[in-house]
Formats: structure tokens, C-alpha cells, sequence
């Protein structure tokens, strides 16, 4: 029987549809699922859901929890992590509101700049003691990592934990590929692709629609004309404030269309946020504080699924398009797939450094996950791409090292933080979010670890 442990199962509604997708499969029914959050009134309601929707289905799964890290993870197949350290408040109020003193605006914060580093600092040892406990046991588990940021965790995680069977998963390449379908009316299953980057910054390195007579059309001199005709993007369907146009203008610079969304790519680049241009942030839609906009509305969502949840006698879902249950499906009935998942560098992407965490094609069956070798990255999305990698790279330093100076030398080399601070604004902006959070950081990142200068 396959055993599922969900660590920050409290996040219902990302449960729900993960445990639903879970739930579908036919080989997975008869799981255990196990549900471990610190917050019982959260865990409590995860329980709930979950437990109705294996009812609906009539499975035979069984659902259990648990508040104990360790207990939840013994003998478990799979560890899903769906958490957020801190949450929106404090954390991320934090990470938003301290630069905005500075006149540093962002838009979601959780992945790269200033706002992603400190969501590092406080994840990254979160994830280690999971990884602590899977050794002693659950050795041969397998890590399904939906957290953010999802690089720097994946690059911590390999770097302490190298034997930790481990993919971090998101799903901005199958979603951004549905977005094109969309705008360009053609059905996504008619679409292939193939993309290769690090996470959030990946790019479709082939973008084709299948012919009737079974070859392949090249889709981006329909993209890019459809963008210069002003009819693409069209509309946003789930979040009328943030239109596609960013990543459309880096199709047109680059060559090739990134598989994030506008308002991330926005802040991974020193081009679109300027406090000196609101005609940017005008002319590109960019959606600055996005992310504490979509806290408050999902947090009032969820007050009234709750309570729906908890009268309904069915709860019924659809199956998303996450690739959990996916890897999970393949590896216990040795059914290949291929999804797109975030690795450690081990010469998958020969550009990028070894060690580093790189997102490519990995083929899963029952021998685990095999990436792939993606080798063509043209070299304008290198030099991008490594703009990021350092910012990446000097966190994970700063946490495996407990090297202080590191914070302020990845927050030194962020494109949007140096693009609109100087280096003094800079050490004074690290200082004083390093301050706010506090006692949410490792004891090195705090204001009375510094050292004397």
C-alpha cells in the first residue's frame, strides 16, 4: 500500500486538489494519506476535505494526521511539502512593506529579490529538518517540493541532503503553455513543447502545433505577430489585473517566450519596475503588490469554503493539472511520464553550474525520476538566467555556510533591487527586514548574530 505524507497539509485548498488528483487514480485509491500541519484548527479542516472527497469517490483511502513532524514521515513513500513559513502575516506584509520605505516596489516576492531571499532564510531550515527526519525514517522517500522559493530550496536541499530523492514542482510550464493555446485558439493537446531553464525562468525552446498530416508548425511567427498586431495577449481569465504584456516584450527581445508569469518576470528583471517610470508600470500592466492582494482574497475565500466544506456531504473536484499524483502514479506502477520538474545540476543543463537547480523534462517510472539532458539553451537566456542564479546561489551560501554577509551580497546582486537602490539603501533595506522578522530566521540571519565590521 503506498503511504502519501502531506507536511503543511493545513494548506486545504492546495491539498484538496492534490489529494483529489491522487484520489482519481485508480492505483493510488486504496493510499494512506497522511496530513501533518503545526495549526490543529487548519489540519482539522484539511481532514474534513479530504476525507469527503475519498467518500465521494468511494475509495478506500485512509486518511490520518498528525502534528508530529517526525511520526508523520515513518515509513512513508512520499513527502508532498505545501507550506508557508511565517504566512502572509506577518511574513509577507514584511517583505513587502519594509522596502516599500525604501521605494522598492514588488509584485508576488516569493521566488527572487529581496522579498525571496528572506522567504529563503526562513524556509530553507524548515525544509532540512524534513530532510533529517526522511533519512532516519523514510531514507528511500520520495520529496514532491511545492514550495517557494523553489530554486533556492531545491539548491539547499542538494547541497546539505545530496541523497534526498528529491523534485521540486510547480506548475508554470504546463500552465503558461495553456495561456498560449488560449490566445492563440488552438487546443493545448495539439500543442508540443519542449523547455529548459531554472525555475520561473525557463523558456519554450520549441513551441509546435501538430498538423493533419503529422508534422509540426513552428507557433512563435504566429506569437510574435499576434503581440505586434496588438491581439495578443487577450484578457487574463483568472486575474484581470495582470495581463500578459511583459513576457510578450521579452518574446520580442529574446526570441524565445518565458514560461512564468508577467508579473514575476517583472521583478526578475531590472526593465519594467522604475519608481522614476510610471509609464512602465502603465504600459506593461504590472501589478505591483499582487501577492498580499491575493493573500487577503484568499484568506476571506477560504473563511467561506470552510464552512461550505463542512456542511457538504460530497465534495467533488476535477483533476488539475499538478504533477504530484502524476510521479507518484508512474513510480508505483512503473507508467512512464514525463513532466517538467526542478533538479539538482548534474550536468542536466551543461551551461548552468553543477549543484544548482535546473528545470528540465524528467522521465519517471518505477526507477524514480530521470531528467534529461537539455543542451541548446541559447546563450541571451543564459546570461538572464544567471542573473538570477547568483541571487540563488549567495542565499544558499549564506544558509550552509551561516555566513551573515552572504544575505547582503545576494540582495546586492538582485537586477530590481540594484536597479532602483544604491548600495547603502541596499545594506540599510537587509538590515531592517532582517530585523523585522526576527526570531522567524535562523539565529545567524538575526540582527544579534552580526558581526563587528
Amino acid at each position: 500500500m503506498t503511504v502519501i505524507t502531506f507536511i503543511g497539509a493545513g494548506s486545504t485548498v492546495f491539498t484538496k486538489n492534490i489529494a483529489g488528483d491522487i484520489l482519481h487514480r485508480e492505483a493510488l485509491s486504496d493510499a494512506t494519506i497522511r496530513l501533518m500541519d503545526i495549526n490543529p484548527k487548519r489540519l482539522e479542516e484539511s481532514e474534513i476535505v479530504v476525507g469527503k472527497l475519498a467518500s465521494t469517490l468511494g475509495v478506500k483511502a485512509k486518511i490520518e494526521t498528525y502534528t508530529d513532524q517526525k511520526r508523520s514521515l515513518e515509513g512513508t513513500d512520499f513527502v508532498v511539502c505545501c507550506f508557508q513559513v511565517g504566512g502572509y502575516d506577518p511574513c509577507t506584509i514584511t517583505d513587502f512593506e519594509v522596502p516599500k520605505k525604501f521605494g522598492l516596489r514588488q509584485t508576488i516576492a516569493d521566488t527572487l529579490g529581496i522579498g525571496g531571499i528572506m522567504r529563503g532564510l526562513r524556509t530553507v531550515p524548515v525544509l532540512w529538518s524534513i530532510c533529517e527526519d526522511m533519512l532516519e525514517v523514510a531514507p528511500d522517500a520520495i520529496m514532491l517540493q511545492y514550495v517557494n522559493p523553489m530554486a533556492i530550496n531545491t539548491w539547499a536541499i542538494g547541497a546539505k541532503y545530496p541523497t534526498i530523492r528529491q523534485v521540486g514542482l510547480c506548475h508554470s510550464v504546463q500552465g503558461t503553455a495553456e495561456e498560449l493555446a488560449r490566445d492563440l485558439d488552438i487546443p493545448v493537446e495539439e500543442i508540443r513543447y519542449r523547455a529548459g531553464g531554472i525555475n520561473h525562468m525557463a523558456f519554450y525552446l520549441n513551441f509546435e502545433h501538430r498538423q493533419p498530416d503529422g508534422t509540426y508548425k513552428d507557433l512563435y511567427p504566429a506569437l510574435r505577430q499576434g503581440y505586434m498586431d496588438g491581439r495578443f495577449p487577450k484578457p487574463s481569465s483568472w486575474n484581470p489585473r495582470c495581463p500578459n504584456k511583459v513576457r510578450y516584450e521579452m518574446l520580442m527581445r529574446l526570441g524565445y517566450f518565458v514560461t512564468e508569469s508577467s508579473e514575476h518576470f517583472a521583478e526578475y528583471t531590472p526593465y519594467f519596475i522604475k519608481r522614476d517610470r510610471p509609464d512602465l508600470i502603465e504600459k506593461f500592466g504590472v501589478p505591483l503588490d499582487e501577492y498580499p492582494k491575493r493573500c487577503v482574497e484568499q484568506i476571506d475565500r477560504w473563511e467561506k469554503q470552510a464552512k461550505e466544506y463542512r456542511e457538504a456531504n460530497e465534495i467533488i473536484v476535477k483533476p488539475s493539472h499538478e504533477y504530484a499524483s502524476q510521479i507518484i502514479n508512474s513510480v508505483v506502477t512503473g507508467e512512464p511520464s514525463v513532466i517538467y520538474g526542478n533538479i539538482r545540476n548534474q550536468g542536466f543543463v551543461p551551461q548552468l553550474p553543477e549543484g544548482s537547480a535546473v528545470e528540465v523534462p524528467v522521465l519517471v517510472d518505477n526507477n524514480g525520476l530521470q531528467p534529461t539532458i537539455v543542451r541548446d539553451i541559447p546563450p541571451q537566456l543564459i546570461g538572464l538566467i544567471r542573473t538570477n542564479l547568483n541571487v540563488q546561489e549567495l542565499t544558499v551560501a549564506a544558509l550552509m555556510e551561516e555566513n551573515r554577509e552572504h544575505i547582503y551580497h545576494a540582495a546586492m546582486l538582485d537586477p530590481h533591487t540594484a536597479a532602483e537602490l544604491d548600495l547603502d539603501q541596499i545594506w540599510a533595506l537587509t538590515d531592517d527586514l532582517l530585523a523585522a522578522h526576527g526570531d522567524w530566521l535562523p539565529e545567524f540571519a538575526r540582527p544579534t548574530a552580526r558581526k563587528a565590521s
